[in-house]
């Protein structure tokens, strides 16, 4: 049995639903919409989603530390667990 770890699932989820944009001046700005909050820029879009996968991160950890609820994302739905 593969071992499961749910705060990376919960991660790539998370990333799964970001969305990049190609600003005008060329550089690169993501977003999460279900996790209020997380935004990155990068001067690449490889900078960018890395940036965004470190804030995500970041924003998980801190809203554990101070209790405050996830967001239910996508790949939950449907799982008695989070239902």
């Amino acid at each position: 049995m593969v071992p499961r770890f749910i705060l990376g699932d919960y991660r790539a989820a998370a990333m799964g639903e970001a969305i990049y944009e190609k600003l005008e001046d060329g550089t690169y700005a993501g977003r999460i919409p279900s996790c209020q909050g997380v935004v990155a820029f990068g001067a690449s879009l490889r900078e960018c989603k890395d940036d965004l996968r470190s804030t995500l991160e970041d924003w998980i950890l801190l809203g554990l530390r101070l209790g405050h609820p996830l967001p239910v994302l996508g790949f939950q739905r449907g799982v008695p667990e989070c239902d």
